[in-house]
This record gives C-alpha cells, sequence and structure tokens, in this order.
C-alpha cells in the first residue's frame, strides 16, 4: 500500500473542561465548613459526575494511490485499473475524538491527604469518524465521489453491485481505522499530554490541592467507526501539492 499523509490539525480540547465544566465545578466545590471525610466523598463524586470528558481531537487527511491489497476483492478488481491507468487516487479525511468515561468503575481517586488526590485513569476511547472519502483526478484536479465517479461507472456500471458497492464500502471504513490507528500510536504522548492537564485543572476547580495522575491502565480502545463522508457529488479544487 502506497500511502502519504497530506495534512494533519491537532487540537487538543481543553474546551470541554473549560468554560462549561469549570462553572460548573465551582459551583459544586465544597466549603471548608463540611469534614473532610464529607470532603473527600464530595470531591470523588464531583469527578464523576463529569461523565465522558474530551481530551483530544485529531483531523487527519490521507492520500492512498494503489488499490491493490487493502480494499479487497472488489477493490482489486473495479478500483486499481482506474487509480493506475487514469492517475486517480482516493483521499481519506476523518477525525478521531479521544475521551474518558469518568464513571468507569477503572476510574479511581484516593486520598494522599492534605488536599491531595491519587487519581488512576481509565481507558482512553476513542472513536473515529469519516469525513469524506473521494477520488482525486490528477489530470483535472477534481474530487469525485468515490461511489461512483462517471469514469467508472462508464466503465464498471454493468457488473457493479449494491452488494460490491456495500462490501467496498465495509473496506473503506477497515482500511480508515488503519490509517488512523497508525496516527493514533505516534499521538499517544500528546494524548497524555492533553489528558494530563485537563485532569489537573478539573481537579483544582473541585478542589484538590494537587493531583497524582496515573495512566499505567490507561490504554487506548477504539470503540467505532462511523462513515459520515459526503454525498455523491463533483467539485473543482486546487491541485493537491
Amino acid at each position: 500500500m502506497d500511502s502519504g499523509l497530506i495534512t494533519i490539525v491537532i487540537g487538543i480540547v481543553l474546551g470541554v473542561a473549560g468554560s462549561i465544566i469549570v462553572k460548573k465545578a465551582f459551583g459544586k466545590k465544597v466549603s471548608g465548613e463540611g469534614t473532610k471525610q464529607h470532603q473527600i466523598y464530595a470531591f470523588v463524586e464531583n469527578m464523576k459526575s463529569v461523565g465522558e470528558l474530551v481530551v483530544f481531537k485529531a483531523f487527519t487527511k490521507e492520500i492512498v494511490t494503489t488499490a491493490d491489497h487493502w480494499l479487497g476483492k472488489v477493490g482489486k478488481k473495479y478500483l486499481t485499473w482506474l487509480m493506475s491507468n487514469m492517475k486517480m487516487a482516493m483521499v481519506f479525511q476523518f477525525e478521531i475524538n479521544f475521551w474518558y468515561d469518568l464513571k468507569s468503575t477503572d476510574f479511581k481517586v484516593t486520598d494522599a491527604g492534605q488536599g491531595r488526590f491519587m487519581i488512576t485513569m481509565p481507558k482512553c476511547l476513542y472513536n473515529i469518524n469519516i469525513k469524506d472519502i473521494s477520488f482525486y483526478d490528477e489530470q483535472s484536479a477534481k474530487l469525485l465521489d468515490w461511489l461512483l465517479p462517471p469514469l467508472i461507472s462508464r466503465v464498471v456500471s454493468k457488473d457493479f453491485t449494491e452488494e460490491d458497492k456495500n462490501r467496498l464500502k465495509d473496506e473503506a471504513k477497515t482500511q480508515a481505522s488503519s490509517m488512523a490507528n497508525q496516527l493514533i500510536k505516534k499521538l499517544s504522548s500528546e494524548i497524555e499530554k492533553s489528558a494530563r492537564q485537563t485532569m489537573e485543572m478539573l481537579a483544582k476547580s473541585f478542589g484538590a490541592e494537587s493531583v497524582v495522575l496515573d495512566f499505567s491502565e490507561s490504554q487506548l480502545m477504539e470503540k467505532e467507526v462511523t462513515d459520515l463522508s459526503r454525498q455523491p457529488t463533483e467539485q473543482s479544487i486546487t491541485p493537491l501539492q
């Protein structure tokens, strides 16, 4: 598989732990009049009440220049000719969202005394949203919907069944997941860094003097791959560099 990374734009989603959650945090902060036990209990419950805490979002665009081996028999049958002889490439655009479920039983908070807490983080969950899949026609500098561009329709319309189309979609989702997971491996340290910053800010807003975060059990786990790609269109664009 020939695959090249076109662009990556990474966003650290501190907004989720920003205005909305921080306001919620300060609104729930326990006063100093409560007992130590009540303060600890309130801190733990406030942390868990956040629920799903988004800590990172990644956007990427990948270009794939061959249909062999990764789009299965259907892709090899119908797309190899197009992508080699007609000088076309497939362009994948997708976003990846990373979050922690603070209501998970794997999320644990231990009192370390004097306003300090040890927090064990649960698994880092992520989903992959395919924003767009299209063919890029190098000769006319156009993006063509991938199911099916006019060029393919003229060549394979008699043989290309609805079942073939569905299989090709499934193969494309599998490929997008594979490419996304390669990217995720490279971003793992950035994801943890963002999660650490978000959790420290959140914990302090709930009254903690300091926190020690344990990510040793926080493996990355894919939840789902969703195809949100556009409906068939054709549009002129600036040539890919």
